[in-house]
C-alpha cells in the first residue's frame, strides 16, 4: 500500500462511539493500511453525544463555511477534525447543528429513528465530497462503511461524476448484518432526484429501506466487501449476482490478509 490514498468514510468509529460491528472495523481497516504505508483520511459524522472535549475536537475554519443544499434548504457544513494518539491517525467530521447536534446517533431515546435521518445521509455524503475538493486529495481507493455513508457512490458515480478529483478512484462498499428497521424517509428519492439523479436510477429506493438503500449502494461501488456473517439473505443473494469483485467474510483475526490482497489485486487493478 506504499503511497497509495485511502479514503475512509463511515457512519461510525470507535473510539469516538461505541464498539460494534461497523465502528470497530471501521477502525481496524484504516490502522492497517496506515500500518502498511499507505496515506489515509477517515471521514464520519460528529454525532451530539460524541465527546469533543475528551477526544479533543476542534473545528477547521479553513474546511468550514459553504452551504449544502439539503431539499432546496440552505444547510451549513462544519468541519471538526481529531487525532487518534497512539496509531497518528486524524479523523474528519462532519457537522452541522440541525442535523448532529442533538445527544444521539441514529435514534432517540425510544429506540424511534429521526426522522430526518435520510437528509442527514445526503448532507453527510456530500459534505465528505465537497471537504474533499477543498483538501485537494485524490483517493486511490474510497472505503464506504455504514449505512449513513451508503450514498456516497451514488453521489460520486451521479453528482461529481465529472469532478477530475474523483476520475480515478475506486469505490469499495463494505456490507453489514447491522442496518435500521422500516424505512427512511419515503420522499426520500425526490430529494437526491433534486440533485439532479435521474429517479429511475434509483428506483429501489422508493422503498427506502436498509436492504434497497445498501443494493444502490453496491450497484454505484467498483467492488463490495461483506463485512459480517448475517447480512440479510436478500441483500447477500443480489450481491451475489453483481458482476464485480466481491470478497466474502472474513473474521477480524484474518481479515487483514484478505483485505490487503483484495486491495491490491482486485480494486487496484
Amino acid at each position: 500500500m506504499n503511497g497509495k490514498k485511502i479514503l475512509f468514510v463511515s457512519s461510525e468509529l470507535v473510539p469516538y462511539l461505541p464498539e460494534n460491528e461497523v465502528s470497530l472495523m471501521s477502525y481496524e481497516t484504516p490502522r492497517m493500511v496506515n500500518s502498511n504505508g499507505g496515506q489515509i483520511r477517515i471521514f464520519m459524522p460528529r454525532f451530539g453525544n460524541i465527546n469533543e472535549r475528551r477526544h479533543q475536537l476542534h473545528e477547521v475554519i479553513r474546511l468550514s463555511g459553504m452551504n449544502l443544499v439539503i431539499n432546496d434548504m440552505d444547510m451549513p457544513l462544519i468541519i471538526k477534525v481529531a487525532s487518534i494518539p497512539r496509531e497518528r491517525i486524524q479523523v474528519y467530521f462532519i457537522d452541522n447543528d440541525e442535523y448532529f447536534k442533538r445527544k444521539a446517533t441514529f435514534t432517540d431515546e425510544d429506540g424511534n429513528a429521526f426522522p430526518d435521518n435520510d437528509e442527514r445521509a445526503i448532507f453527510f455524503a456530500k459534505g465528505v465530497v465537497e471537504t474533499v475538493k477543498k483538501l485537494n486529495w485524490s483517493p486511490d481507493i474510497i472505503h464506504v462503511h455504514g449505512w449513513m455513508a451508503s450514498l456516497l457512490p451514488l453521489y460520486l458515480k451521479k453528482l461529481y461524476a465529472d469532478e477530475p478529483l474523483f476520475a480515478d478512484s475506486q469505490i469499495v462498499m463494505s456490507v453489514y448484518g447491522q442496518g435500521f428497521d422500516g424505512t427512511l424517509d419515503k420522499d426520500l428519492i425526490k430529494k437526491i432526484a433534486f440533485d439532479g439523479v435521474p429517479e429511475e436510477s434509483i428506483e429501489a429506493l422508493s422503498e427506502p429501506n436498509y436492504n434497497n438503500l445498501l443494493k444502490v449502494a453496491v450497484d454505484y461501488a467498483d467492488a463490495v466487501i461483506l463485512a459480517a456473517e448475517d447480512i440479510p439473505a436478500d441483500l447477500e443473494d443480489y450481491i451475489s449476482k453483481l458482476d464485480k469483485p466481491v470478497l466474502p467474510f472474513v473474521p477480524l483475526q484474518e481479515f487483514e490478509e484478505a483485505y490487503m490482497n483484495f486491495y491490491n489485486t482486485k480494486v487496484l487493478k
